[in-house]
């Protein structure tokens, strides 16, 4: 298997995390996003995905895009879960995934960044105040939902996909300086995730392109 991504992308970071918890070998290539004007708009790289997104899977003849699907994926191929045996918890970590995964972090990502500043004339402080601002209405949310639900982590007392999603995200936010002390359940929760070698080998800084 071969997984195109970028040492700093989010939904590339929870692949990784995925992959080391599945106990799967996969072949990590970098798809330099800043770099060249973006390499993710090379024509050799939208004949993979013409979404010009990173991550990418290819498993022989399976071409898989969304980071999500490519999750849904390896589990299917490692066959493990990263789901409660609970229908209600399984739902309840898919839920807070997507919270994650869909209505967090598409509104941070680097192309709607660079959308602003070079199509709308955004300031870089208007810029970082549109990044605070949705960061911030979603963790507001995923820490009420905690305080419900987790345990050591996001549901309960295993780590799940929530998790999976959690930690790319609250790394993203440190970048740019949100300020996290509001969410205590969110920060313990990344501090403990973050003492496993199977979420210490998938961070950014201990990938090949970070150097």
């Amino acid at each position: 298997m071969q997984l195109y991504g970028y040492w700093r992308s989010s939904a590339a970071y929870r692949v990784r995390i995925a992959l080391n918890l599945l106990g799967l070998d996969c072949d990590l290539l970098s798809v330099h996003l800043v770099k060249n004007g973006g390499e993710q708009h090379s024509d050799e790289y939208k004949r993979k995905n013409p979404h010009e997104l990173v991550p990418c899977l290819i498993d022989g003849d399976v071409c898989l895009n969304q980071s999500l699907a490519i999750i849904d994926y390896l589990q299917a191929k490692a066959n493990k879960t990263l789901l409660p045996e609970d229908i209600v918890e399984q739902c309840m970590v898919k839920a807070l995934a997507y919270d994650i995964a869909c209505e967090i972090h598409p509104l941070n990502n680097l192309r709607v960044q660079q959308y602003l500043v070079n199509e709308l004339n955004v300031s870089d402080d208007s810029k970082m105040q549109w990044v605070h601002d949705w960061m911030h209405t979603g963790f507001k949310a995923v820490e009420v939902k905690l305080q419900s639900q987790s345990g050591q982590f996001c549901v309960g007392d295993a780590v799940s996909l929530a998790d999976v999603c959690l930690i790319p995200q609250v790394y993203n936010a440190l970048r740019f300086n949100v300020d996290m002390n509001r969410y205590p359940l969110i920060m313990g929760i990344y501090e403990r995730c973050n003492q496993f070698p199977t979420f210490i080998k998938a961070q950014p800084e201990n990938q090949d392109d970070a150097h």
